[in-house]
């Protein structure tokens, strides 16, 4: 459904944000392995995560990445995949074409209509704090 870029970004969000919880900054290494992808690909993507302000990060031996509590509260799913794949899968038609409204409507748009309604929800509703709290207790996972 999303890039894989994007679903490395939201599996990374989970456990940076997991960690957070725990007031712990981790390393790219950690968040590579613990999320099962190359460090350098990786690494492009908590970038692209640091840049809107995502997550954070600190240079030095304390070093790492992090979300501050507050923000962890207020970070929903829709944020992590805006800033990876843009508002496309917001707004975008199922087909990929350019032109698709209730105009001029591809032959699946009314029915993605829905789909689109009911997913631009969930993400918008969905916050990072309660999926990382899935993680630290320990009843979710990352990677299998």
């Amino acid at each position: 459904m999303f890039s894989k870029k994007c679903e490395y970004a939201i599996k990374a969000t989970i456990f940076i944000a997991a960690q957070s919880l725990d007031h712990k900054r981790v390393s790219l290494k950690e968040i590579a392995h613990e999320i099962d992808s190359p460090e350098a690909f990786t690494a492009k993507i908590l970038q692209s995560l640091v840049k809107p302000g995502i997550i954070h990060s600190a240079q030095g031996s304390t070093g790492g990445y992090e979300i501050p509590l507050k923000q962890l509260k207020e970070l929903s799913l829709s944020n992590v995949i805006t800033a990876l794949d843009g508002p496309k899968h917001l707004s975008g038609c199922a087909l990929g074409l350019k032109q698709c409204s209730d105009d001029i409507p591809c032959p699946f748009h009314d029915k993605w209509k829905v789909v689109r309604s009911l997913l631009n929800d969930i993400l918008k509703t969905t916050m990072i704090y309660e999926l990382a709290l899935g993680i630290k207790d320990m009843k979710t996972i990352l990677k299998y």
